[in-house]
């Protein structure tokens, strides 16, 4: 069903795009990928290196392509890119260039928690991307995703920095929960979404089977490690998130973080079909380490 495929993928040298990219290759899906950033090449992959996604570049590249995997998004704010910039109108690009080059599916990943009630600038606009999405009469999967751990993921990078400092620190009290979803399951379920019809015009949460807190994640993850666990005042940290740029964590992570948010992982399974990897398994067992 899938033979002859050709799907392009957008933010090629993020991280999910990485593995994502590695698994459609192993599975005979011919590419089209795009980056600001140099990345390394996989099998039956065509590579573009642009930095502002130059149509007269990049379109005659994108001939006969069957969907577009549209990764390219940030999580955190700078002067010289902001959330409205990156998320939304950056979107409104990809959405031109599919019709352009006459791509009629798209698969977007936007964020747990995003929802037309929100007042936060993340989730406001990654809701603005998807509508857009919604209304462009393309074909969509648009998944919202919780964290998407693997071994080199920006919070499993994180944790490992702070292993190596002799102390994980925590902000506030740690009881919020996550629902983090393992990188190889996000690869089978969007490998899914680009042909199967039961993802035509869905938005779905991407999480995992289990909810555990941040605190117990972390105790897990650094088993035996001897790493201390520090909780650091929330306040604290929240005033280092908007003075310090360098800061560990943004105010919006900070934000999503505590929030609490839960995805509803039974319509996922439902939908997907696949058989999900257990996270506590996988901490327990030191793969993510």
């Amino acid at each position: 069903m899938v033979k002859d495929m050709q799907v392009v993928v957008t933010g090629a040298s993020g991280f999910v795009a990485r593995n994502v990219r590695k698994y459609l290759s192993d599975n005979n899906i011919k590419l089209i990928s795009i980056s600001r950033k140099n990345f390394k090449k996989f099998k039956n992959e065509t590579k573009i290196i642009t930095k502002n996604y130059d149509e007269k570049t990049i379109l005659p590249k994108l001939k006969n392509s069957d969907a577009l995997i549209h990764l390219v998004g940030i999580g955190k704010q700078t002067i010289d890119n902001d959330y409205n910039l990156t998320n939304t109108e950056f979107t409104k690009k990809i959405i031109n260039l599919c019709k352009k080059s006459k791509i009629k599916k798209i698969i977007y990943t936007s964020g747990l928690g995003v929802s037309k009630n929100t007042t936060l600038g993340y989730f406001i606009s990654k809701y603005k991307a998807e509508r857009q999405i919604i209304d462009s009469k393309l074909d969509y999967t648009i998944f919202r995703p919780s964290y998407i751990v693997g071994k080199d993921d920006l919070f499993t990078k994180y944790l490992k920095k702070q292993i190596k400092t002799g102390q994980i620190q925590i902000p506030g009290s740690g009881n919020y929960s996550i629902q983090p979803i393992y990188i190889d399951d996000v690869s089978q379920i969007i490998f899914n979404a680009i042909y199967k019809n039961k993802f035509s015009k869905i938005i779905l949460d991407l999480v995992g089977s289990e909810s555990i807190t941040f605190e117990k994640y972390v105790k897990e993850f650094s088993i035996g490690t001897n790493t201390k666990i520090k909780k650091i005042n929330l306040e604290t940290v929240y005033h280092e998130a908007i003075s310090n740029p360098n800061s560990n964590f943004g105010v919006d992570d900070l934000n999503l973080l505590i929030g609490d948010f839960k995805g509803d992982y039974k319509k996922l399974k439902i939908i997907s079909g696949i058989k999900f990897s257990s996270i506590r398994k996988l901490l327990k067992s030191g793969s993510l380490l």
